[in-house]
């Protein structure tokens, strides 16, 4: 009788087949997933690009929103001098009398040139100040008959220069200023102005507190109109009073009421 033989699974063959089956299992996952990833794309690439062009939409509407309310305060400033106009409004509601108002432009009047260049606080002693100060530098600029040849914000020993349209520059003091920090450096304002812009007819320094730095006089190109705002406060008058001579200005005085 004959003996059956079995045949032994050679090791080597046990081993490829179940690399072939990992093989397999692998390539079908990565068409699982590319396929998965492929429908995802089609769904979602449409809907980023609609998402976008949306966003686009509103950015664009924005824009014109900013260029329609920047012209409508442009307009406002530039009304005429009549009882009834905008900028009278202004006025009224911003706490000032109209007969201290008028005053401060009247002595606006005497600045000498054709252009004057703003110098504003821009520390946190000033930031209760700004709810009114944009729109009644705005009028003090047209009411003074000279046209506006840049703007300069100082605080904490950094200063910044803008130029353009009145606008603009208006526009780029609210949302570039800090309206923060607790140093009030006027001579670096002052040598700022002077290196970024052309010397005006007139600076006008507008600020509540004295200045925490030195101011070079010699380097100064033209007369600085000093402006204190806020409380009374003796060392400040003093020192924008001292500014002003210095420079072959005067400091003008603004009632509060």
């Amino acid at each position: 009788m004959k003996r059956r033989r079995f045949k032994s699974t050679n090791i080597y063959e046990s081993f490829s087949d179940v690399s072939l089956l990992m093989l397999a299992t692998f390539i079908f996952l990565m068409v699982t997933i590319l396929i998965t990833s492929r429908m995802a794309q089609e769904y979602e690439v449409p809907k980023l690009k609609a998402e976008i062009e949306t966003l686009k939409n509103k950015l664009a509407a924005s824009e014109l929103d900013k260029q329609s309310f920047s012209s409508a305060l442009e307009e406002m400033v530039v009304a005429g001098e009549g009882s009834a106009s905008a900028l009278d409004k202004v006025v009224e509601t911003a706490t000032f009398g109209r007969k201290d108002f008028d005053l401060f432009i009247k002595g606006l009047k005497d600045l000498p040139g054709s252009d004057l260049h703003l110098i504003i606080d821009a520390s946190g002693s000033m930031h209760g100040l700004t709810t009114f100060l944009i729109p009644i530098l705005r009028a003090v600029v047209i009411r003074s008959n000279k046209q506006l040849a840049a703007i300069t914000w100082f605080s904490d020993g950094m200063a910044e220069t803008y130029t353009g349209s009145l606008g603009e520059m208006f526009d780029k003091l609210m949302s570039g200023a800090p309206f923060g920090g607790n140093r009030e450096t006027i001579g670096k304002a002052l040598r700022v102005a002077a290196r970024n812009a052309h010397a005006p007819g007139a600076y006008i320094l507008v600020g509540d507190e004295p200045s925490d730095d030195i101011i070079n006089y010699s380097d100064i190109p033209s007369p600085v109109f000093t402006l204190p705002l806020g409380r009374s406060d003796p060392e400040t008058n003093q020192e924008y009073k001292k500014i002003a001579e210095k420079t072959g200005g005067q400091m003008l005085h603004l009632d509060f009421k």
